[in-house]
């Protein structure tokens, strides 16, 4: 090679790699490369790693080899990956004051465990040391908020704030943790690996080789592997022994729930006799009612079924052998000895136990899955279904307690047989209780002919029990039915006669909300019947408290400035009511409001001066009804109160057609039962108000009026228009008379001075006054009386006051009596009754 060759080659190389060509690349890639090949082998340089987008099957090939098997991380060491993560960015979002970020964070965080809880796993230390350094962060925070909100702006302020709830909310929940951490954070941490390594074995149980499933099921005994590989194999000699080992761990820190469930289970395919599957079964139905220990979430379905079929099938041993008994009271026996009729004295075993204990926990579990699972979805429809079971169940419960003739077990049982039915219509009804004729097992009461016959003997039967909460809630089931199919008055005469509403303060909670569900059915009743003021005044008391949904349990009512603790608002939720079990308030509030316009629209039209017109009956259908009126445009009318307002405006109109039209064009009322019955019956009263109303409000406009043309206007035959102007003139509440000759209606107008104004008013004033006072006395005294008493002493006042007025010539708009009488209505009806001779005289 020439001189003038090596000196280009030389002063070519310097070049810089980004002013290269593509040639010259590969020229100096390839002598690069043929350097590199010349250096010695023995030094190892490391070598950088080519991108993988420009990777070669080869190399791909090549690194799977170096790099080896894969590390496989689980659930867990992810999630644990993933909240270490969070905790980090919190950190660092910590550091620059970024109340958000964190808020965002600790949200997520929030989420992972409650996942981790989800699925029994202990909650993990990290956890618990970020909540107490947030919590100390958020206290310095708070000590300098006035310098430190300064210079935040609003929305980093805001989540400032937001983020000492949820802290304080989170930290309350956890408090036995954060205490336990405090304490001794190391044995926190001890504790939490113990029970992870624990838990850890048993993952990998759940991937078997189809070979080692053959061999399982070719295996005709049960055998365990233990400690040291030796082998343990369960059989009917050893039963006690294994039982008692299981029971000395019940609930001790780190135990296998799972692990003993499934050595319960194979005891009792081992078993051999009817004690030895006793004592099993009692204790496998304990194991899994333990098995989830958490009182917010719900038993897993197939455990709550598995557990179902058990206690059927113990309820079926003590059926068939009835020397064996199951009681929760009994004499001390070695738990270690196998036990038979043969070796007691009297013949009898007696195994101490409950099957009513479990009754109730099946009913509990079953009502708690009810109250967490979406009622809209098929998942509930699913669940419901399983309510027929165990229906069956709690028969086969009452008929074993009735063979062996144990009282109060019997009543428990009988009492969850009708809350299961008492609120059903007939149809469902029959159907729980066609399951119950087929079982072989079956209790004395069962259903004939008529689903009430078989409410009236179950509450018969706790009517005679010793038991006084058994007895009020049976009444209350009772009253509930009667009332549901319609028959009002047999439910008003059972509740008034019971006097549950003088005592029904210092009951229970779930009793208390029973009682509520039978008022308001009760209401409902009385308007399907027609009984539109009996309607009105059953329903007033509970809107009146504007809590209808919280009174009924089918709904959290939160007030603006109360704050529930987690406790309270975990105890609220767990009252509540299944969603199938739900009175529809939509409903609910259509027919209160509908008796209320029924009742209130003809009195207000009654009415002269403003005085009178604040006394209401319903302040919350006259609040809804000024509300309305203060309305500068009204649209077409969408939801049940709108409807109901347009329909009342038109009502004082005297359009009672467009009012009828309007009622029963609301569509709720499709929800309730025989509802064409109830639209006809509410148009025949809006006839009859409109015709109340229409009197009222154009009576000082006519001299006379005649029946045909009021007959004619309102669609009402002349018999019932001459009954209801009658019965007007009667009560006092039309001053005219009745022509029957020429047909007519003739007013009279007598008109009031100043003064008799004022002594009208001052009279109503002192009834109300005394009538309070007598209230009072009552209540120190503790004299009660129920409102149907007092109803018919308003009756017989009001008569008595007619009677007076009609002697002594009071015109319309005298006094009228107070609901109990006594010396201020007798003054106030003196008064009165001297303005108006006075007014006579002149």
């Amino acid at each position: 090679m020439s001189s003038d060759d090596e000196a280009a080659k030389q002063t070519a190389k310097p070049m810089s790699k980004f002013l290269r060509t593509a040639g010259e690349s590969d020229s100096d890639e390839s002598e690069s490369e043929d350097e590199e090949e010349s250096m010695s082998e023995d030094e190892e340089k490391p070598t950088a790693k080519r991108s993988r987008f420009l990777r070669t099957e080869d190399d791909e090939d090549s690194e799977d080899e170096d790099s080896g098997k894969k590390v496989v991380k689980s659930a867990r060491d992810k999630r644990l990956e993933e909240m270490e993560a969070l905790g980090k960015s919190m950190d660092n979002a910590l550091k620059i004051n970024d109340w958000i970020a964190i808020s965002t964070e600790f949200d997520k965080l929030i989420r992972l465990v409650q996942r981790q809880q989800n699925i029994s796993e202990p909650v993990p230390p990290f956890y618990i040391r970020t909540l107490v350094d947030l919590e100390s962060a958020l206290n310095a925070a708070v000590s300098k908020e006035k310098e430190a909100k300064k210079k935040m702006n609003a929305s980093n302020a805001r989540a400032l704030t937001a983020m000492k709830q949820k802290v304080k909310k989170i930290v309350k929940e956890s408090e036995v943790d954060v205490k336990r951490y405090q304490e001794d954070s190391e044995a926190f941490e001890r504790e939490y690996t113990a029970a992870v390594t624990v838990e850890a074995p048993a993952a990998p149980k759940a991937k078997k080789s189809k070979k080692a499933a053959e061999n399982e099921d070719e295996d005709d005994e049960f055998t365990t592997v233990g400690k040291g590989g030796k082998t343990i194999q369960y059989t009917s000699e050893g039963i006690f022994k294994n039982l008692q080992s299981i029971q000395e761990a019940r609930g001790k820190k780190n135990t296998d729930r799972t692990e003993h469930i499934r050595i319960l289970e194979i005891l009792v395919d081992v078993s051999a006799t009817s004690y030895q599957r006793i004592r099993v079964l009692l204790a496998l139905i304990s194991s899994r009612f333990d098995y989830n220990s958490s009182v917010s979430s719900y038993m897993p379905v197939e455990l709550w079924l598995s557990a179902q079929r058990e206690v059927d099938q113990l309820i079926g041993i003590i059926t068939e052998d009835p020397r064996y008994v199951i009681q929760e009271f009994t004499e001390d026996y070695d738990e270690l000895v196998e036990r038979s009729p043969e070796t007691e004295a009297n013949g009898i075993v007696v195994i101490r136990g409950s099957i009513i204990s479990f009754v109730d926990r099946l009913d509990d579990e079953f009502t708690k899955s009810l109250q967490n699972i979406d009622p809209h979805g098929t998942e509930y429809v699913d669940r419901l279904k399983d309510e027929k079971s165990l229906y069956c169940t709690i028969c086969r419960a009452q008929a074993l307690y009735e063979k062996t003739k144990q009282d109060d077990p019997l009543s428990r049982v009988i009492m969850r047989r009708l809350e299961h039915i008492y609120s059903k219509p007939d149809p469902v009804v029959q159907a729980l209780e066609s399951a119950v004729r087929e079982s072989p097992i079956k209790p004395s009461i069962i259903l004939g002919d008529i689903t009430r016959d078989l409410i009236h003997s179950l509450c018969v039967h706790l009517y005679k029990s010793g038991n006084s909460l058994l007895r009020t809630r049976a009444m209350l089931c009772h009253i509930y039915h009667y009332a549901l199919h319609n028959d009002f008055h047999t439910a008003r005469d059972m509740l008034l006669m019971s006097h549950l509403q003088e005592s029904i303060h210092s009951a229970d909670v779930a009793t208390q909300i029973l009682y509520n569900r039978t008022v308001v059915q009760l209401g409902l009743s009385a308007f399907r019947c027609g009984l539109i003021r009996e309607s009105q005044a059953i329903l007033q008391d509970i809107f009146a408290t504007q809590r209808v949904k919280e009174l009924l349990a089918q709904g959290v009512h939160q007030q603006r400035y109360q704050v529930l603790t987690p406790e309270q608002e975990k105890t609220e939720r767990q009252r509540q009511l299944p969603f199938h079990m739900h009175i529809n308030t939509e409903l609910l509030e259509a027919a209160f409001l509908v008796s209320s316009m029924l009742v209130e629209i003809p009195l207000l039209a009654s009415i002269d001066n403003e005085e009178q017109k604040r006394k209401t009956i319903s302040k919350s259908f006259r609040r809804l009804l000024d509300f309305a009126d203060r309305q500068v445009f009204t649209g077409p009318p969408e939801s049940t109160r709108d409807h109901i307002m347009q329909a009342s405006r038109a009502l004082q109109d005297g359009q009672w057609e467009k009012c009828r039209d309007l009622i029963q064009s609301i569509k709720i009322w499709s929800l309730m039962p025989e509802c064409a019955s109830v639209k006809e019956m509410l148009a025949k009263r809006i006839q009859e108000d409109g015709l109340r109303t229409y009197l009222f409000t154009y009576a000082p406009h006519y001299s006379t009026l005649s029946l045909s043309l009021l007959s004619r206007t309102f669609s009402l035959s002349l018999r019932t228009v001459t009954s209801i102007v009658s019965k007007m003139i009667w009560s006092e509440e039309l001053s005219a008379s009745m022509d029957q000759a020429a047909g007519v209606v003739v007013f009279h107008r007598i008109e009031f001075t100043r003064s008799q104004q004022l002594a009208q008013v001052l009279a109503d004033k002192v009834n109300a006054m005394v009538e309070q006072n007598e209230k009072t006395l009552d209540q120190k005294l503790g004299n009660t009386t129920s409102w149907n008493d007092r109803a018919d002493g308003a009756k017989g006042d009001k008569r008595e006051q007619a009677q007076e007025r009609r002697r002594g010539g009071e015109r319309r708009g005298g006094v009228r009596g107070g609901a109990r009488g006594g010396r201020g209505a007798r003054f106030a009806q003196g008064l009165g009754n001297q303005m108006a001779n006075s007014q006579r005289s002149r």
